[in-house]
Protein backbone atom coordinates (compact mmCIF):
# COMPACT_ATOMS: atom_id res chain seq x y z
CA UNK A 1 0.00 0.00 0.00
CA UNK A 2 1.55 3.00 -1.22
CA UNK A 3 2.30 6.29 1.91
CA UNK A 4 0.69 9.73 1.12
CA UNK A 5 2.26 12.26 3.44
CA UNK A 6 -0.51 15.40 3.97
CA UNK A 7 0.45 18.65 4.99
CA UNK A 8 -2.28 21.53 5.99
CA UNK A 9 -2.45 23.86 8.92
CA UNK A 10 -5.96 23.76 8.71
CA UNK A 11 -7.50 20.43 10.30
CA UNK A 12 -10.42 20.17 8.50
CA UNK A 13 -8.69 20.56 4.97
CA UNK A 14 -6.17 17.96 6.45
CA UNK A 15 -9.50 15.66 7.81
CA UNK A 16 -10.82 16.02 4.37
CA UNK A 17 -7.99 15.32 2.26
CA UNK A 18 -6.88 12.11 4.21
CA UNK A 19 -10.97 10.72 3.93
CA UNK A 20 -10.35 11.36 0.14
CA UNK A 21 -7.36 9.49 -0.28
CA UNK A 22 -7.99 6.89 2.39
CA UNK A 23 -11.32 5.96 0.92
CA UNK A 24 -8.92 5.77 -2.53
CA UNK A 25 -6.77 2.99 -0.74
CA UNK A 26 -4.06 5.12 0.55
CA UNK A 27 -2.06 4.76 3.57
CA UNK A 28 -2.12 8.38 5.07
CA UNK A 29 0.61 10.10 7.86
CA UNK A 30 -0.11 13.51 8.44
CA UNK A 31 1.16 16.74 9.20
CA UNK A 32 0.45 19.96 10.64
CA UNK A 33 3.45 21.93 9.40
CA UNK A 34 5.99 22.04 6.99
CA UNK A 35 8.74 21.47 10.16
CA UNK A 36 6.76 18.35 10.86
CA UNK A 37 6.52 17.42 7.29
CA UNK A 38 10.33 17.61 6.95
CA UNK A 39 10.49 15.55 10.05
CA UNK A 40 8.34 13.06 9.14
CA UNK A 41 9.69 12.68 5.36
CA UNK A 42 13.06 12.33 6.67
CA UNK A 43 11.50 9.24 9.24
CA UNK A 44 8.86 7.36 6.65
CA UNK A 45 10.36 8.24 3.55
CA UNK A 46 6.20 8.61 1.61
CA UNK A 47 5.68 7.58 -1.60
CA UNK A 48 4.24 11.21 -2.24
CA UNK A 49 3.54 14.37 -0.18
CA UNK A 50 0.26 16.68 -0.66
CA UNK A 51 0.79 19.79 0.63
CA UNK A 52 -0.89 23.06 1.44
CA UNK A 53 1.42 25.87 -0.19
CA UNK A 54 0.34 28.38 2.19
CA UNK A 55 1.24 27.92 5.66
CA UNK A 56 2.78 29.86 8.47
CA UNK A 57 6.59 29.69 9.05
CA UNK A 58 7.38 26.97 6.47
CA UNK A 59 5.33 26.59 3.62
CA UNK A 60 5.03 23.93 0.47
CA UNK A 61 7.32 26.35 -1.51
CA UNK A 62 10.28 25.65 1.31
CA UNK A 63 9.21 22.33 2.22
CA UNK A 64 9.40 21.47 -1.38
CA UNK A 65 12.86 23.30 -1.88
CA UNK A 66 14.23 21.44 1.33
CA UNK A 67 13.37 18.08 0.24
CA UNK A 68 14.44 18.51 -3.41
CA UNK A 69 18.04 19.71 -2.45
CA UNK A 70 18.30 16.16 -0.31
CA UNK A 71 19.20 13.25 -2.48
CA UNK A 72 17.41 10.80 -0.01
CA UNK A 73 14.19 12.32 -0.75
CA UNK A 74 14.70 14.51 -3.87
CA UNK A 75 12.75 12.17 -6.17
CA UNK A 76 9.99 12.31 -3.73
CA UNK A 77 6.64 14.05 -5.70
CA UNK A 78 5.00 16.73 -4.21
CA UNK A 79 1.21 17.96 -5.27
CA UNK A 80 0.55 21.77 -4.15
CA UNK A 81 -2.82 21.57 -2.74
CA UNK A 82 -3.79 25.86 -2.85
CA UNK A 83 -6.02 27.98 -2.90
CA UNK A 84 -3.84 30.31 -5.15
CA UNK A 85 -5.03 29.14 -9.04
CA UNK A 86 -3.89 31.70 -11.37
CA UNK A 87 -1.15 30.23 -13.71
CA UNK A 88 1.31 32.00 -13.22
CA UNK A 89 1.32 30.74 -9.93
CA UNK A 90 0.81 26.61 -10.76
CA UNK A 91 3.79 27.69 -13.35
CA UNK A 92 5.93 28.75 -10.84
CA UNK A 93 5.56 25.58 -8.67
CA UNK A 94 6.38 23.50 -11.14
CA UNK A 95 9.44 25.56 -11.74
CA UNK A 96 9.68 24.58 -7.85
CA UNK A 97 9.53 21.28 -8.72
CA UNK A 98 5.95 19.98 -8.04
CA UNK A 99 4.66 17.36 -9.82
CA UNK A 100 1.36 18.76 -10.00
CA UNK A 101 -1.09 21.51 -8.77
CA UNK A 102 -4.83 21.11 -7.11
CA UNK A 103 -6.28 24.12 -6.45
CA UNK A 104 -9.01 24.38 -3.36
CA UNK A 105 -11.57 23.57 -2.88
CA UNK A 106 -10.49 20.26 -4.36
CA UNK A 107 -12.97 17.32 -5.39
CA UNK A 108 -11.93 13.89 -4.49
CA UNK A 109 -11.69 13.31 -7.85
CA UNK A 110 -9.53 15.68 -8.45
CA UNK A 111 -7.11 14.99 -5.64
CA UNK A 112 -7.20 11.14 -6.03
CA UNK A 113 -6.77 11.79 -10.04
CA UNK A 114 -3.69 13.97 -9.48
CA UNK A 115 -2.15 11.52 -7.11
CA UNK A 116 -2.76 8.39 -9.02
CA UNK A 117 -1.22 10.22 -12.23
CA UNK A 118 2.47 10.19 -10.13
CA UNK A 119 2.18 6.71 -8.11
CA UNK A 120 -0.90 5.02 -9.32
Amino acid sequence: MKTILIVDDVPSQLDMMANYLTNAGYNIVKANDGQEAIDKTLQSKPDIIVTDWMMPKMGGLDICRQLKKNPETAEIPIVACTAKNRDVDRMWAMKQGVKAYVTKPCTQEELVGAVQGLIG
